[in-house]
């Protein structure tokens, strides 16, 4: 379909894939991701009582960042703009059971794109 359109050659779609490591993880970097799939993905960080503004809004941010990009490198949760709602990372606004499951939401959401 992208050859078809004239977007690039089949050398350059072969490099591209060969970049995000797939040809999902390609085509997720152009589109994205559907935000009310990314924000189900993460409903269960937000449900119930006791949830801070700043848990909220680290999960905004996480949200946003895989709507617009398609995946994202769990690293990234250690840099701006992350580190501007928790300098010290999301254990600073998650325990460490939901910092991991944090982690394993994006990992999973990463992996999608390849299968």
């Amino acid at each position: 379909m992208l050859l078809t359109a004239g977007i690039g050659d089949a050398k350059h779609l072969e490099k591209a894939t060969e970049i995000a490591h797939g040809f999902g993880a390609f085509v997720r970097s152009l589109v994205g991701l559907d935000r009310a799939a990314v924000a189900e993905a993460f409903s269960g960080f937000v449900a119930g009582s006791g949830v801070t503004a700043d848990q909220i809004e680290f999960i905004d941010m996480v949200i946003e960042h895989l709507t617009e990009k398609g995946a994202m490198d769990p690293g990234l949760l250690y840099e701006s703009p992350f580190i501007d709602v928790a300098p010290e990372g999301p254990q600073q606004v998650f325990d460490f059971e939901k910092t991991k499951k944090l982690v394993e939401v994006i990992r999973g959401l990463n992996e999608s794109a390849a299968g």
